[in-house]
């Protein structure tokens, strides 16, 4: 296949051959009838959603209050009463969504206290379904924390026995101080025992004395884990000082660990206890872009107990945390695009990027720049992934030998 007349984040534009890999980006020439005309608009690599919770998405339940902790009552209520086939139907649609918008790995939460594990093993069914048009990685999330209730340890062990992609934790919902860095700890020692990486919600409250960011960071220093450990929300960095940021930010850089920050979530669930004016609740991207911290972003939640909203286009994503952080200078708004493709590559580590032997992973956009791509937010007007066209327009994905149409909810 050819994709001729495209325009690189460089400003080149080229033609690109390839076949499942790319074979040629210059001046190439197509030996086959497979030629799609990018007309000089902006052709990218896909997008990365680093943060998601497939097993909650589309329950469309009633928040009333819109909280954090009215979200989690509701979850509590409902999660024991979902069925496999539900988790399964509702995740599939949300993945095939996302790919329609461009994004061709996901990373989900499922959550482990759910005593049967019906959550975790629906999800790795979706990742096994999905494998054609998408990478899904499971994280095992103790959604109550793992020391809060008796046998939460073990449902985590059991979840990674299991074929969980992830560990997760959540210190700050721990009873004590204490026990969220025993569960740090804890983490730490799953991820030696089976070699896998860790992806937990850190210190994802307004409280400035939460401050478990830095006891991820001594411990990914100490069990060598640099590189392999990320750390989702992280709003309390919004309420600390600037003493301390200076201070803990150099070290989490040089630990390796990927914060990431979810803004649409975060901008509605945090500063509920502010009058006005109200903390915006995200993780100041800008300062640790600054520090050298790698930063990716993450989609978090499509109308569940924790957000009514949602359209799993990670351009949305972008968008807000570009509006949040004031990131509306020039180069500012251009390199803002590495946050939902080669920041979250970094984190993946993935093989990525436009280049020469790279698998053929591409979005044909519909915009000039990276700023008409913000600017509207349009989905990709094709989607490849390892050399073959699996969606158009954000309206047709080819799924199981056929092309259907996308649905925006079940």
């Amino acid at each position: 296949m050819l994709i001729k007349n495209a325009k690189l984040l460089d400003g080149r534009i080229v033609n690109i051959k390839f076949n499942e890999k790319i074979e040629c980006i210059g001046e190439c020439f197509s030996d086959d009838n497979e030629v799609i005309d990018a007309n000089r608009k902006l052709v990218i690599p896909p997008y990365f959603n680093m943060h998601f919770h497939l097993d909650s998405v589309f329950l469309q339940v009633k928040n009333e209050s819109g909280t954090l902790w009215e979200g989690i009552r509701i979850w509590k209520d409902i999660k024991g009463k979902l069925t496999e086939d539900d988790v399964i139907h509702r995740s599939l649609t949300a993945v095939k969504l996302m790919v329609a918008y461009g994004t061709l790995w996901i990373r989900t939460h499922a959550d482990i206290t759910e005593k049967s594990l019906k959550l975790l093993k629906a999800l790795l069914k979706v990742k096994e379904l999905a494998k054609e048009i998408a990478e899904i990685q499971v994280t095992a999330f103790p959604q109550d924390g793992i020391f809060t209730d008796k046998g939460n340890d073990e449902l985590l062990y059991k979840g990674l026995e299991l074929g969980a992609d992830n560990i997760g934790m959540i210190p700050h919902n721990e009873l004590t101080r204490e026990d969220g860095v025993r569960s740090i700890e804890f983490a730490f020692n799953l991820a030696k025992e089976f070699n896998k990486d860790i992806d937990g919600h850190i210190d994802e409250t307004d409280d400035p004395n939460s401050r478990f960011l830095e006891v991820v960071a001594k411990y990914s220093l100490q069990y060598g884990w640099q590189g392999r450990v990320a750390a989702g929300h992280v709003t309390a960095m919004h309420s600390w000082d600037s003493a301390y940021r200076n201070r803990i930010l150099p070290i989490v850089a040089s630990a390796g660990i990927t914060v990431v920050p979810n803004p649409l979530i975060n901008a509605v669930l945090q500063g509920r206890f502010d009058g006005y004016p109200k903390r915006r609740g995200m993780a100041p991207i800008k300062e640790m872009l600054k520090y050298g911290v790698n930063v990716a972003l993450g989609h978090d939640c499509i109308m569940d107990p924790w957000y009514p909203l949602g359209s799993g286009n990670m351009l949305q994503v972008l968008f807000m945390a570009i509006h949040l952080d004031q990131m509306t200078g020039y180069e500012e708004l251009v390199n803002s695009i590495n946050l939902i493709t080669y920041n979250s590559a970094k984190a993946w580590r993935a093989e990525y990027g436009i280049h020469v032997g790279k698998r053929a992973n591409l979005l044909i956009t519909n915009a000039d720049d990276v700023i008409d791509l913000l600017r509207f937010m349009d989905p990709p007007l094709y989607v490849i992934k390892d050399g073959k066209v699996i969606a158009k327009e954000g309206k047709y994905v080819f799924f199981n030998g056929k092309w259907e149409e996308v649905k925006r909810k079940p």
